[in-house]
């Protein structure tokens, strides 16, 4: 696609201040135990990574002592971290909730349109997934929030469409939020690819003021849907990948 940027057996891929990159065959945290765990980051808090059934993270205290040790976990200073998130977190809710109610107005539509139009460059700070295959595919980007309900609505019928039409397309959604907060986000469950931008700057070139928003690409990289994902129906979009496709 044009203008696209895209404790047992513990194998370690690369190693930066607060990033990982570890591979594990098994991570239990409590009465959890995940299977096929990439680490991607740990905070004094939390460790984030992915996993056999998606995306996941969990508390360090949870964790069996030896991974403890390996993370360097540090109870009193997670104690003191947490009653800070507690904190912040109450303020930070309460400013994204009012921006959310805001900008999630389904009947709104975009400033500026792109149908027909090629799309601008998906500008990608980090990967929650596995960097998507895009290649000769249709490429669905939504762009959400976690606290829209409306966005969150959406998720399972985008999942719908990546099991249906895997060999043709590529659903990716798009946040500006944080990875932190994305992935405290676990139902309902998203089965497509997750990228973020903090600074939005796909959003912006969009011009969208209104969330959820899906653009369908076509292999050439020109727009051919935009709007609300709901409105995608599965008929529309087999249209669409018989009429553009390659």
């Amino acid at each position: 696609m044009r203008h696209l940027l895209i404790c047992a057996g513990m194998v370690s891929v690369g190693l930066s201040a607060g990033a990982f990159e570890e591979q594990f065959k098994i991570l239990k945290a409590g009465s959890e135990i995940y299977s096929k765990v990439t680490v991607t980051s740990v905070t004094t808090t939390h460790v984030y990574f992915n996993h056999s059934r998606g995306i996941g993270s969990a508390k360090l205290a949870d964790l069996e002592p030896s991974m403890q040790q390996h993370f360097r976990f540090d109870r009193a200073k997670a104690f003191d971290k947490e009653a800070e998130q507690v904190r912040d977190n109450a303020a930070y809710s309460e400013s994204v909730r009012k921006a959310a109610a805001a900008a999630c107005q389904p009947d709104a539509a975009p400033v500026k349109s792109f149908l027909d139009q090629p799309a601008p460059e998906l500008r990608v700070e980090s990967w929650l997934t596995k960097v998507p295959q895009t290649r000769d595919k249709f490429v669905l980007v939504g762009i959400w929030a976690t606290a829209c309900p409306p966005c969150l609505k959406s998720i399972p019928h985008l999942n719908e469409l990546q099991a249906k039409y895997k060999e043709q397309i590529t659903v990716i959604g798009l946040s500006s939020e944080s990875e932190q907060d994305i992935r405290r986000m676990t139902d309902p469950k998203i089965e497509f690819a997750i990228a973020n931008d903090t600074q939005g700057r796909t959003s912006k070139a969009l011009e969208v003021k209104n969330i959820p928003h899906l653009l369908v690409i076509d292999p050439k990289g020109i727009v051919r849907f935009e709007g609300l994902p709901q409105a995608l129906k599965d008929e529309d979009l087999e249209a669409l990948l018989v009429k553009y496709q390659k």
